[in-house]
């Protein structure tokens, strides 16, 4: 993949994964189920894979797409 999918990629998925979080609401809520700790932890998830593939995209940007 190239610098400007890998940032792409890496923006979607942050977002994505921020939106799960916030669909899971507030981790002091009682109401809150284990359904909604289940997608709030693979929101966390997506979310650092799409920083993981903005900091590649940004590497690649300064290394040039050969690696």
């Amino acid at each position: 993949m190239g610098e400007l999918t890998d940032k792409i990629k890496g923006n979607i998925n942050e977002m994505v994964g921020k939106a799960k979080q916030a669909m899971a609401g507030d981790a002091d809520d009682p109401q809150r189920t284990r359904a909604d700790d289940r997608l709030a932890a693979e929101g966390k998830a997506q979310e650092l894979k799409g920083k993981g593939e903005q900091f590649m995209g940004k590497v690649k940007g300064a290394l040039g797409d050969d690696i």
